[in-house]
């Protein structure tokens, strides 16, 4: 008997040994021990506080820059679904649920004349994603608009964080550092028409498409921008844009197309993908002295755990 054996009831669904690399944009990785879908708040509330406290618990959104290593996740993953993504405009206020794109939102913002929040147009995942990582792109934040954001404990208790609850700085939270689920977050926008800010998302859509793979799996920016640097340039420059790289699968790349997103270009393992953002990292700390850090979230074990013979 193991703690899988006395799960709490749920309306939602539960699912053992769930492959998680079909929700990830990288399409990679091993199974979760548990994988839990809520019906909706008051089944993810239910289940949390019922839940032995000593079991691991994840959040999953879209997978957009998370890498599952090939030995799968311990303990639950809880992926958010329909029930967490409404997405309601009111004035310039603009209010989503964890589970909303930030492109939907943003063009949700656009059709009611609210302008700021166009930037969301090019970041790729979830509202919760966002408010964990601080998302931004082309010099905006998701801390320049965010006027608050809700969030679950491990005990199911919820509770409404202010944007200086958060702590926000570069692609960082206070929620990295709490056992908090994010369950959706508030927006104040600025008036404008609603052509004109749609007009900017377009740009920014082009602008992407442009210069970003993203029709490819991959996992989006993989390091983070040191401070007078940029990741893409100092994974360029040492040499590493379009070379394969393989560990333990067909092998992964950084897209020549842009030189800080690692790529998955057919069958690579988790292994190919970390271990060249690992080798990358060394052989720019080597040859620049500066130290890349990931952006991209790993998670999981390297290995599947071996099970006791007759287990």
């Amino acid at each position: 008997m193991t703690w899988r054996d006395h799960l709490p009831s749920v309306a939602g669904r539960i699912v053992f040994d769930a492959p998680l690399a079909p929700y990830t944009w990288l399409r990679v990785g091993g199974p979760a021990d548990v994988l839990f879908l809520p019906r909706d708040e008051a089944d993810l509330k239910g289940f949390l506080a019922a839940l032995d406290p000593a079991v691991p618990v994840m959040t999953l959104g879209v997978g957009s820059n998370t890498l599952v290593r090939d030995g799968g996740v311990d303990g639950v993953v809880i992926r958010l679904g329909r029930a967490f993504a409404d997405i309601t405009t009111d004035g310039l206020t603009v209010t989503a649920g964890a589970a909303a794109l930030d492109a939907q939102v943003a063009r949700a913002a656009g059709e009611a004349g609210i302008a700021g929040l166009e930037f969301y147009t090019g970041v790729p995942g979830t509202i919760g994603g966002a408010v964990v990582m601080n998302a931004g792109c082309y010099g905006q934040e998701t801390r320049d608009v965010l006027i608050s954001a809700r969030v679950m404990d491990r005990t199911g208790a919820v509770r409404t964080l202010a944007n200086a609850d958060l702590a926000f700085r570069y692609r960082h939270s206070a929620v990295q550092d709490a056992d908090l689920i994010v369950l959706g977050a508030a927006y104040r926008g600025r008036p404008d028409d609603a052509d004109a800010v749609k007009a900017r998302m377009a740009e920014i859509t082009a602008r992407r498409e442009s210069s970003q793979p993203i029709r490819e799996k991959t996992g989006g920016s993989t390091f983070r921008n040191p401070e007078g640097h940029s990741a893409w340039r100092l994974v360029d420059e040492a040499g590493w844009r379009g070379k394969l790289h393989a560990v333990s699968g067909a092998g992964a790349m950084f897209s020549p197309q842009h030189a800080n997103f690692l790529i998955n270009p057919g069958e690579a393992t988790a292994a190919d993908l970390e271990g060249l953002g690992e080798a990358v990292r060394a052989d720019v700390k080597s040859k620049f002295g500066v130290a890349l850090t990931w952006e991209v979230k790993r998670v999981g074990r390297a290995s599947r755990p071996r099970l006791p013979e007759g287990g």
